[in-house]
């Protein structure tokens, strides 16, 4: 992925405020996942605070190694296959992205700058892209 360090750090930087309040983020990140696509509620059937605590520390370890992208490839793909196994479709992944943002506007309040939010739609673009791919490109028809 071709972050710039501003872009990383500014990424990473928020993602420190949202590991402070980690349980809150999380519930903001699922109210607003309902919100956007009421289908992905019956995608969860394990208990929502632990699913949250999941949540946020794979986005953390993701978040983390930002810089090393092709060393967190197989980390993401190994993710996207597990989260086939859940029901997830590529479909979903745009109502996730929404999602992030408007949980990251929410918690980093006046830190979430149009930098922050490219930063983080850019990083959010490129993973959700290498999972989708890694995860459904085997099942994509390419005509007859």
């Amino acid at each position: 992925m071709a972050m710039s360090s501003a872009e990383r750090e500014l990424v990473q930087g928020g993602f420190r405020k949202v590991a402070d309040r980690s349980q809150e983020a999380a519930d903001r990140f699922y109210t607003h996942l309902f919100e956007i696509a009421p289908q992905t509620r019956a995608l969860f059937l394990n208990d929502m605070e632990l699913q949250g605590a999941q949540f946020i520390s794979k986005l953390g370890l993701i978040v983390a190694e930002l810089q090393n992208f092709e060393g967190l490839r197989p980390v993401l793909e190994d993710l996207a296959l597990r989260h086939v196994a859940y029901g997830v479709r590529p479909e979903h992944y745009p109502s996730l992205g929404k999602a992030l943002t408007r949980m990251l506007a929410d918690i980093l309040e006046d830190d979430y700058t149009p930098a922050a939010e490219a930063a983080w739609t850019k990083a959010y673009g490129e993973i959700s892209r290498v999972m989708i791919d890694s995860a459904y490109s085997h099942s994509v028809s390419l005509g007859p």
